[in-house]
């Protein structure tokens, strides 16, 4: 018989699914089956697969996030067809500094799994949440957290620590990193694409509605602009990035915002939709720009919050050999990709437009001193090839 991985990504009020086939997982990247389920929780939950259109789903009100895993389970029930499910994947976001590789998830490791909400409230929480069903749906079917955190367990120690008391950095108050199954993604498949010059110094820049640079060397991470929480670094389509810690510290002083009200003002009331106050996608701001003055600051603080991130790991790295972008805006916004890249003619950056226009696998021109590309990311086949991998181990 068979055998398929089930791998699922979850967020606050969406769920993404992917099942892939493992007997040819080494060669075939691609799901025989994805989708996502939207808006749970909102009364108006969508659900989409493959490459089809939203349909709407009714959802428990009073269990809406449990009734969108059951949902998602009685639907892959027709795509495993008498397929062995081998093991379900989980994305998690946060592994401490415990997790650095991917673990099967049993009653006690959940239990410490739960101790890393407060660092990312925005997608732990619903993680664990699936895997406990799935546990108790499934006892005899591997459970498998991949962590977000894991593939930056390369940054040296000076990356790693914040300039707090040192006591803190005990207790496991340091830098960590995320998007890491993206990245581990981006060490895989760019030496395929560019062989040797992807081992150089590289930037990936993973640009979704949560952003992220990683700086690698020899396909390993050896910085990141996210930090402790997946606050820090860029510009975001809700969250606001690294800003200046007075700015909380007056917004409960002297507003007197409470901590839940601060952690939803800088979760998802900032970034694009917050400057613009009107969208978190750049699709919608660009056509806006002419006449919104907001949209116009919002997309120039975001191209100008990641060209500045870019030189500080540049410095770090001692020059750049590459550069990539990846995920929904640096895989598909052309206009994005063009403004950073017109903004790094210092480094030698030529543009190709006509091949930045298409999408193309390289978007720099010949003459350019370094080579600028844009690969798709595959997080979830990451994450079904390390279930197998853990489901084969044992």
């Amino acid at each position: 018989m068979s055998a398929c991985i089930l791998v699922l990504n979850c967020g606050s009020s969406s769920i993404k699914f992917a099942l892939f086939d493992a007997d040819t997982l080494d060669t075939h990247h691609a799901a025989i089956w994805r989708g996502e389920i939207l808006a749970i929780g909102s009364g108006h939950a969508t659900v989409r697969e493959q490459a089809g259109v939203p349909t709407a789903v009714a959802l428990d009100a009073a269990q809406p996030y449990h009734a969108a895993l059951l949902e998602i389970r009685t639907r892959a029930r027709e795509w495993i067809d008498g397929r062995h499910l081998a093991a379900v994947a989980h994305r998690v976001v946060h592994g401490g500094s415990k997790y650095v590789a991917p673990t099967r998830v049993t009653l006690p490791v959940l239990a410490e799994l739960q101790g890393y909400i407060p660092l990312a409230p925005l997608h732990q929480p619903f993680a664990l949440e699936a895997i406990g069903t799935f546990l108790e749906e499934h006892p005899d079917v591997p459970q498998v957290a991949c962590f977000d955190t894991a593939f930056h367990h390369t940054i040296p120690q000076v990356e790693r620590m914040l300039p707090l008391p040192y006591a803190l950095s005990e207790r496991g108050l340091r830098r960590y990193g995320f998007h890491g199954l993206s990245y581990e993604y981006m060490a895989h498949a760019l030496p395929i694409r560019h062989g040797g010059m992807a081992k150089g110094r590289t930037i990936v820049a993973h640009l979704g509605s949560g952003a992220s640079l990683c700086a690698m060397q020899d396909l390993a991470s050896v910085a990141t602009t996210m930090g402790f929480s997946a606050l820090d670094g860029l510009m975001m389509g809700t969250r606001c990035g690294a800003v200046d810690p007075g700015v909380v510290l007056h917004l409960m002083e002297v507003d007197k915002l409470s901590l839940d009200q601060v952690g939803h003002l800088l979760y998802h009331a900032s970034g694009l939709l917050g400057v613009s106050g009107v969208s978190a996608d750049p699709r919608a701001l660009l056509p806006l720009e002419d006449q919104n003055e907001r949209c116009r600051l919002a997309l120039a603080l975001y191209v100008r919050r990641i060209v500045r991130e870019i030189g500080a790991l540049v410095a770090v790295l001692g020059g750049l050999d590459m550069l990539v972008f990846t995920a929904g805006i640096g895989e598909h916004n052309a206009v994005v990709r063009e403004r950073v890249m017109a903004a790094l003619t210092y480094l030698g950056v030529v543009a190709d437009t006509a091949a930045n226009a298409e999408h193309a696998p390289v978007v720099s021109a010949p003459q350019s001193r370094m080579l600028v590309a844009v690969e798709p990311t595959n997080e979830e086949w990451v994450a079904a090839r390390h279930a197998l991998a853990c489901k084969q181990g044992g």
